[in-house]
Formats: structure tokens, C-alpha cells, sequence
């Protein structure tokens, strides 16, 4: 793909996770992270069988969620370093993501993120190849 057909994207944009059944999402563009990562609360393993899974309630009370419990196929646990350098295990599920009206797909670490500002970090992983940040705009994938 040539540069001049990748999307531009702001610092902020708003996006929705149709797996989820999730709209409006306010995510933050952070180049400096390696992975996305979604709010969850109640994040935990389960067994079914043979197979593992994570169970985890999305987003909380400010973004009109919090009680709808998910369990998506578990797709592996990494090593994150957080934004104050120390390394912390986190579950990974692979989901999609909607933005300018277009479905990708989107690997997403859970964590609680009650005391951030956004519930949703869009790492570099996801933005590599497919988008450019205009990094003095916002909103620009609801336009």
C-alpha cells in the first residue's frame, strides 16, 4: 500500500467494536504504545472443555456499559510494559474495530483503565500500514 492511500487519523478518534456490540468509543492514538488496549473490569480465565477463554465486562457506568458479560476465545497473554515502565501480564483477545466505515481486524489487551482519561489506546501494531496521525487533528474517522 502506498502512502497516499493510507487514512489520516487524529490523536483522538471516536470507534466502535461491532464484536462487542460497542459504539462511540473514545480511543487515544498512542504511537508509543506497542498494543491497543480496551477498558475491562471482572477480567479473568475461564476453562470450557478443552479450551481457555477470557471472561470480562467492557467499558463501566460513564460509557453507558459495565453489565454485559463477554467471553471471547482466548488468544494469548503478553508482557506489557505499562506507562510507568513495569511489566505486567495481560489477556489478549482478537476482535474487530470500525473506523471511516470500514471493518479491521484488531488485537486488544484488557485492562482496567477506570482511572485514564480514554478506555481505549490505538497502538502502533493496529496503526502500522493502514493509517497517518495528524497529530494537531481529532475525530477526523467520524467525518
Amino acid at each position: 500500500m502506498s502512502k497516499t492511500a493510507l487514512k489520516t487519523i487524529g490523536w483522538k478518534e471516536t470507534v466502535a467494536l461491532p464484536d462487542l456490540a460497542l459504539q462511540r468509543i473514545p480511543a487515544k492514538v498512542d504511537t508509543g504504545a506497542k498494543t491497543s488496549v480496551l477498558h475491562c473490569s471482572h477480567i479473568k480465565l475461564v476453562k470450557k472443555g478443552r479450551k481457555q477463554y477470557v471472561e470480562f465486562r467492557p467499558l463501566d457506568e460513564r460509557y453507558g456499559q459495565g453489565d454485559k458479560i463477554f467471553v471471547l476465545p482466548f488468544h494469548r497473554e503478553r508482557k506489557i510494559k505499562n506507562s510507568f515502565g513495569q511489566e505486567e501480564n495481560r489477556y489478549v483477545i482478537n476482535t474487530t474495530i470500525t473506523m471511516f466505515n470500514e471493518t479491521y481486524s484488531i488485537e486488544l489487551s484488557l485492562r482496567d483503565r477506570s482511572g485514564m482519561e480514554f478506555p481505549m489506546l490505538l497502538g502502533r501494531t493496529f496503526i502500522r500500514k493502514k493509517f497517518l496521525v495528524d497529530v494537531s487533528r481529532a475525530n477526523l474517522s467520524r467525518r
